[in-house]
């Protein structure tokens, strides 16, 4: 390629490439934007030309394939017609309704809790704007915020990798989960050397088995895991069945797991380790006018306004659930 590139990097050829990629061919990112093959290929040539860079590898059978470059390049190209579409919504924003699609990421275990409440409420007031939305666990989160997946997630602050702002909504800590017949489910209050004498079900998903590991490390004990899940619910339906106690962060409104057997939800003694349950971006990345209204939404909506219990609730407006 050329070490002069005088051709002006334009957002036609940005969104020639970032349609390419998604559809996985120019044939077909071509149909999406009803335009020939080849305005798609000469666009995308362009594209590598301004840069000086090849974004893409042509693969006659197999689509195409991101070079390192283009790995590199198509988050910002994301985020550059991200903020096009931005800059023209503000300039014509003046008595019109916010418009266009917002994909949130929400932690996987947190999702049922917080995600319904939220894409109801924030439809309901923001009728343009297309809501969608990704759960997972927090390392595949971030991937999905890096590469452009999503624009904005829903986490708990708890090892998030660099490159990755965080904006605390509310504060919540951890409470015991056991059976009605656990010997311990009479006492009000449980302290984590009393738990530790006790089989525990941990729930294994990053980075809450880090978290409640640090917990007890905290306390200076070591948790008895009998078994590691990476099911919410099956935590829940072990416990109630009586093979071990479960700490976890999220509370549902009944307590009762999906066989119907009872639960009962015991406090914490001492000052457990809090969590932030906070808003996540791309770090130095401009969010667009959809994101920072669904942020505005989530700091007037979370924690206490959205139904079901969250554990033991810190800061304005908090609230704890009875147990």
């Amino acid at each position: 390629m050329s070490d002069t590139h005088d051709e002006v990097l334009n957002l036609r050829q940005v969104d020639c490439f970032v349609r390419s990629v998604e559809a996985g061919t120019m044939t077909a990112a071509a149909e999406q934007l009803l335009v020939s093959q080849s305005a798609v290929s000469l666009a995308v040539a362009g594209l590598e030309n301004a840069l000086g860079t090849q974004l893409l590898v042509r693969r006659r059978s197999r689509g195409l394939a991101l070079t390192a470059a283009g790995r590199r390049f198509l988050p910002q190209a994301k985020e550059l017609l991200a903020h096009a579409e931005d800059v023209r919504a503000d300039v014509h924003s003046e008595g019109r309704e916010l418009s266009g699609r917002l994909v949130v990421g929400c932690f996987r275990t947190a999702a049922p809790f917080v995600l319904p409440g939220l894409l109801e409420t924030f439809a309901a007031e923001h009728p343009g704007v297309e809501l969608s939305f990704i759960e997972g666990p927090l390392p595949e989160l971030e991937r999905a915020l890096k590469d452009g997946r999503c624009e904005v997630a829903l986490v708990y602050d708890l090892d998030v990798g660099p490159g990755i702002e965080c904006d605390a909504l509310y504060q919540t800590e951890p409470y015991v989960l056991l059976s009605p017949g656990h010997p311990l489910a009479a006492q009000e209050e449980l302290a984590l050397a009393t738990l530790a004498e006790h089989p525990m079900v941990m729930l294994d998903v990053p980075p809450s088995s880090a978290y409640f590991h640090g917990v007890f490390a905290e306390a200076g004990v070591e948790p008895d895991v009998r078994f590691n899940v990476s099911s919410y619910e099956l935590l829940r339906s072990l416990v109630a069945r009586d093979l071990g106690y479960g700490l976890l962060i999220s509370r549902p409104a009944a307590d009762v797991s999906y066989e119907g057997r009872p639960l009962v939800a015991r406090r914490l003694a001492g000052d457990p380790l809090p969590i932030d349950v906070s808003l996540a971006w791309v770090a130095g990345v401009r969010r667009t006018r959809r994101a920072r209204a669904f942020a505005d939404h989530c700091r007037r909506m979370l924690p206490h306004r959205l139904g079901g219990g969250i554990g033991q609730v810190h800061g304005t407006g908090g609230v704890k659930p009875d147990t």
